[in-house]
């Protein structure tokens, strides 16, 4: 794991889930899982995400991923409401493998509360976190 694998223009949780800011719509984020969660736990062969219109909350669980080795929980970065979920990743969870920080996104949130972004790490932070591989 490399740190150019840590894209300097998200927010991180240690949690190992990212968050990008919409630059058009602020209230709006997209949440996702980093390239070091997905080489944790190898091929995705399944997510179970919220749809549209659910709520979620900050640091509890909003969904599972599924792998070959193992099933784990994912935790929402910030609480808000869900505006999307990937629906590519239905019929292609390997996205979540080969483009973490792009089309393997999971899912959009409009954020409840801008204040609790202020909890979640820069890339710096977050990096520093990471077992030294």
């Amino acid at each position: 794991m490399s740190g150019d694998q840590v894209p300097e223009d998200l927010l991180y949780t240690s949690d190992h889930e990212w968050l990008r800011r919409d630059d058009a719509s602020p209230d709006e984020a997209t949440i996702g899982i980093t390239d070091f969660a997905q080489d944790q736990l190898g091929d995705v062969v399944y997510l179970d995400l919220p749809g549209e219109g659910a709520e979620v909350t900050a640091a509890d669980r909003f969904g599972e991923v599924e792998s070959v080795k193992t099933v784990s929980d994912l935790y929402a970065p910030i609480s808000g409401e869900v505006i999307a979920a990937n629906g590519d990743l239905e019929e292609q969870p390997e996205l979540v493998n080969d483009a973490p920080y792009g089309e393997g996104w999971l899912i959009r949130v409009r954020i409840a509360d801008e204040a609790q972004l202020d909890g979640l790490l820069d890339a710096d932070a977050y990096r520093a976190q990471l077992p030294a591989i």
